[in-house]
């Protein structure tokens, strides 16, 4: 019941943070929905072409990422596991400064990004299983591996980059929302992802015991593992190609729910998805209007919003 609760609480505050972002911006006109009804075509691309996109986007990143790190939590069986831990966001970046290096923008870069994922998902999947088997220690080691390769390829092409590209490509890394123009498909993805995820909440539960008990139960642990790690690889790969490399969304959103509603996934899940996707609409939000015109980096606020609001809930729940 308290997490039906929660999830209710939690889909109402993404609503008004939705309904936030499409009203506040840095435009300096006033009644935006009356200035609508009056048909006003400025008020109309402000809100329908730029601002509605860019919400949409922010919503759906944050829920996938979530989503994600609940996932890869499960799959390590590791509180401290995050979208990024497998090198996927390093190989996106990776591909995405590459071709910025060199001046493209727009689908070529998201195209490279997307590239740069699935290149590094796969390295760490050939890699992790080899002739020993698959194992999270492997899985996990080899992800580290990979990501501080990746990492250190970053740090050349930063280093290459002249000033004026410079900038995009740390806004990049750090989460950026400026050029979203059509956020459909990641919603649909999202949409899809939850029930989806849902549907594995009672192997999910298992596995998150440990993989013996999960095979008494009847638990297919192998497949299951291998799902786990595709489906969070491929949802971590469409934020990171929409929005670069947004970090804290799916490392402590997960540790936020399960502090309210338990372990339990059937009540992580939901929650956890519409907890980050509003997180992540309230720090656009407050990224492009704290010091309007100029816009803040993404992934900064997130961090910013999210670590006293985990620090202050864990400090509750020791407490009680």
């Amino acid at each position: 019941m308290r997490a039906k609760y929660l999830v209710a609480l939690l889909l109402a505050a993404s609503v008004v943070a939705i309904a936030a972002s499409l009203t506040l911006g840095s435009s300096g006109l006033d009644a935006p929905w009356q200035r609508l009804a009056d048909g006003d075509p400025l008020m109309r691309t402000i809100v329908w072409d730029l601002r509605l996109p860019r919400a949409l986007a922010a919503f759906s990143v944050g829920v996938v990422l979530a989503l994600a790190g609940v996932l890869m939590q499960a799959l390590l069986r590791n509180p401290l596991a995050d979208p990024y831990v497998l090198g996927v966001s390093g190989g996106a970046a990776v591909g995405a400064l590459g071709l910025m290096l060199v001046g493209a923008a727009g689908l070529a870069v998201n195209i490279a990004a997307a590239i740069g994922a699935f290149g590094a998902m796969l390295l760490v999947f050939a890699v992790a299983h080899g002739p020993g088997g698959w194992t999270t220690t492997r899985l996990l080691l080899t992800g580290v591996v990979v990501a501080a390769g990746c990492g250190a390829i970053v740090s050349l092409l930063l280093s290459l980059s002249d000033d004026l590209r410079l900038r995009g490509m740390l806004f990049w890394l750090l989460g950026d929302f400026s050029y979203v123009q059509t956020p459909w498909w990641l919603l649909g993805i999202a949409l899809v992802a939850i029930p989806a995820c849902l549907l594995a909440a009672r192997p999910l539960d298992a596995l998150a015991r440990g993989e013996l008990q999960a095979r008494l139960l009847g638990v297919p642990v192998r497949g299951l593992r291998i799902a786990i790690y595709v489906a969070a690889s491929v949802l971590t790969a469409a934020a990171v190609t929409t929005a670069g490399s947004i970090g804290f969304v799916g490392l402590v959103t997960p540790h936020l729910v399960r502090l309210l509603v338990g372990s339990s996934h059937r009540a992580v899940i939901p929650a956890a998805a519409l907890a980050g996707g509003a997180l992540l609409v309230v720090a656009d939000l407050a990224a492009r209007t704290i010091v309007a015109p100029r816009m803040l980096p993404v992934g900064a606020l997130t961090a910013l919003i999210g670590v006293p609001l985990f620090l202050y809930l864990m400090r509750r729940q020791s407490v009680s």
